[in-house]
């Protein structure tokens, strides 16, 4: 057991005497045997050892009666993924000091920090308040989704984007940056993953999550435990049913093309609507949007010259520097030659667009 686990004999014998992992049966000889669910529990505590738990945080997790093997795994992979998004993250941020010192640009200490990981997540979080705004018709799009419902649950909350103030409202966030930005009296926040919300069947009038099912490990578990745990599920997310959805907007047709690679695994719209009992409503995003999500500032392009108005939006992460900077270059050189609005033309006179939002109302 001590060489399948990659860890050593007396390792075992520690989490045996401590109670954490103890095998139920010994041998004739004396050697501890280990049954099928016993690998299993071995497996959960050297997971969270190797996530960085303490033992005592090990032990109440893998001590929780009301978390079976299955939802063990989606808490370990929610955190894995969080782990690989800061790690990426960093890659990031270690390419832009690369290249701005090859460019001679001298790096402050403050941004020596940031990019070392002492503040990073934090300052790449920070994004998300100065430019993930509510916008108020978006915003009575939803209200108007969750109908007279008097509990909500806000799954993937986030800071708080989109909470209803005249209902009670419970919220869920498994970023510990994410919920510490949350604003003073706002809705309580509980530390967990939407493929694994610890609370009863129909505890809820109705469970929404706006524009943060792309984020999770397993989308269509997140939806199932929303629709379990609340009698109607309001979902703000992305279409990507429709042929040729890639070119509905230009960034993304013209500039970067990578976007369908970060959604190549994510569920389709019907898959999405079918898991719920949810039908489709198109989300037209204002040429004035005050929430700066990925698709908002279609009609300003000028705006994701900006670097801090492109890291509140995580598919910059996700495609790399490389994709990002020659994104960037094109669409700077387009602008300043009036080829974007010679090919863009048609868009200076809408005052919303049909860019594959969708919310799903079930």
């Amino acid at each position: 057991m001590a060489e399948l686990a990659g860890v050593s004999v007396r390792t075992l014998h520690h989490y045996d005497e401590i109670g954490l992992a103890r095998p139920s049966a010994r041998t004739a000889g004396g050697y501890r045997a280990y049954s099928a669910g016993d690998v299993e529990r071995l497996r959960e505590v050297l997971a969270y050892r190797r996530l960085g738990f303490g033992l005592r945080e090990v032990a109440e997790l893998v001590g929780d009666s009301s978390t079976d093997a299955v939802a063990h795994l989606r808490r370990l992979r929610a955190l894995l993924l969080e782990r690989r998004d800061r790690a990426d993250a960093m890659v990031a941020a270690i390419d832009r000091e690369l290249d701005a010192r090859a460019k001679g640009v001298k790096v402050t200490p403050e941004e020596q920090l940031e990019i070392l990981g002492a503040r990073l997540y934090d300052a790449i979080g920070g994004a998300y308040t100065a430019t993930r705004r509510t916008d108020p018709r978006i915003a009575a799009q939803i209200l108007d989704a969750l109908g007279d419902a008097r509990t909500v649950l806000n799954v993937g909350a986030g800071t708080g984007s989109y909470e209803p103030t005249d209902r009670e409202v419970t919220a869920v966030e498994p970023s510990e940056v994410m919920r510490s930005q949350r604003p003073v009296g706002s809705a309580p926040c509980v530390a967990a993953a939407a493929e694994s919300l610890p609370f009863e069947d129909h505890s809820f009038d109705v469970a929404m999550a706006v524009s943060t099912v792309h984020h999770w490990g397993d989308p269509m578990a997140g939806l199932r435990e929303m629709r379990r745990v609340a009698r109607r599920v309001v979902v703000l997310t992305f279409d990507t049913d429709e042929p040729g959805w890639q070119d509905r907007f230009w960034l993304t047709r013209d500039y970067l093309p990578e976007f369908a690679t970060v959604l190549a695994e994510f569920p389709s719209l019907s898959r999405m609507a079918d898991a719920i009992g949810a039908r489709a409503e198109p989300v037209p995003i204002p040429w004035d949007c005050t929430d700066g999500l990925f698709e908002a500032y279609w009609r300003r392009p000028g705006a994701y010259l900006e670097e801090h108005v492109r890291r509140a939006m995580s598919v910059w992460t996700r495609v790399g520097p490389d994709a990002e900077q020659r994104a960037v270059r094109s669409l700077s050189n387009d602008l300043e030659s009036g080829r974007w609005a010679e090919r863009n033309s048609d868009l200076a006179h809408l005052d919303t667009a049909d860019l594959g939002l969708r919310l799903l109302i079930g």
